[in-house]
């Protein structure tokens, strides 16, 4: 049996959100060194496989976030400031939301230059797919150079670039995963989930409407976060592969805000047992990007090909399942 020195270790930053949550989970079944960090306590199942240290910090004060990265063979770096109701939504000049999503990438870099290892250490950072602005293609593939249009995803691309620099200097061995739409099916706490499906998904439960900010007509890949999860071992297990560039993440497939939330209605009334709430268009919301009016579509075959990974779950039963699971939130 392999003894704990040789086993690798592996540091999840953000671990206590719903992708780190769901990382997490997954690590765990391995046979590693897991330290898992994270504003909130984290979730480790029982019984698990990996030896897991939990760590409770602000990685934004003292040396929390050098601390937790100190003896790391790979780092999954998945912090994101998340504040108000427009969630993730960052208003430009926001100085937390900067130091957070930018600065951490920064220490984080510096900690592992200070401490170098015989072999830099892996790092994986959770990127997003509107990193590239607006598209000018079918799909986005990465061959169009990135126009991000919210401060949110410019400080996105300033991270991505730093950790892309790094790798340059040999400091370490970074790559981005450019994640699709997030939604969560319930394997993990449906209070983690805070994205665009769980909002409508309580809205309905709760007999209000879904509320479009145009004609529905808008398309988004949507990626359940257990593939998204799956997508980071992927690149971990794939890392000499992936280091040294940015890649799509997603299900390849599109589906229009209409259909989404009439489906998402349609599966809560099946559990409910009542009528289907109706969706309508209403005047965008004031804190409302300009991504919001956009399609996003993706084109993953290159991380596909890269690491052979595939989405397991369907649109349609990952949506099924979540429903289930926000049914018994409710109760």
């Amino acid at each position: 049996m392999t003894n704990s020195i040789a086993k690798p270790s592996i540091v999840v930053l953000g671990a206590s959100g719903l992708l780190g949550t769901a990382v997490t989970r997954l690590l765990s079944e391995r046979p590693v060194r897991l330290r898992v960090v994270g504003r909130r306590p984290t979730a480790v199942p029982a019984n698990c496989l990996a030896e897991v240290e939990v760590r409770t910090a602000d990685l934004t004060e003292g040396t929390h976030l050098a601390d937790a990265v100190a003896d790391a063979d790979a780092v999954i770096h998945l912090v994101a400031h998340i504040a108000g109701p427009g969630t993730w939504r960052v208003a430009s000049g926001d100085r937390t939301a900067e130091r957070v999503n930018v600065g951490l990438v920064h220490d984080l870099i510096a900690a592992v230059e200070a401490r170098p290892k015989p072999e830099p250490p892996v790092v994986l950072f959770a990127g997003s797919m509107s990193q590239a602005g607006k598209a000018l293609a079918t799909r986005i593939d990465g061959s169009i150079p990135d126009e991000p249009l919210t401060e949110y995803d410019r400080q996105k691309l300033a991270a991505e670039q730093a950790l892309e620099a790094a790798t340059g200097r040999g400091v370490l061995r970074g790559a981005t995963l450019r994640l699709a739409t997030l939604f969560g099916q319930g394997t993990d706490s449906t209070l983690l989930d805070r994205g665009v499906v769980a909002a409508m998904m309580r809205r309905a439960y709760a007999d209000q409407p879904l509320t479009m900010w145009h004609d529905g007509t808008v398309k988004r890949d949507l990626l359940c976060i257990d593939d998204a999860a799956r997508a980071f071992l992927a690149a971990l297990d794939h890392a000499d592969v992936v280091t040294g560039a940015h890649w799509l993440v997603g299900s390849g497939q599109v589906v229009s805000i209409a259909e989404l939330f009439a489906t998402i209605a349609k599966l809560v009334s099946a559990c409910s047992r009542k009528p289907p709430v109706p969706v309508i268009s209403v005047p965008p919301a004031e804190h409302a990007m300009p991504t919001d009016l956009l399609d996003f579509a993706l084109d993953p075959s290159h991380f596909q090909r890269a690491t052979g990974w595939q989405p397991q779950e369907t649109l349609l039963g990952a949506l099924e399942r979540a429903a289930v699971a926000y049914a018994k939130e409710q109760a």
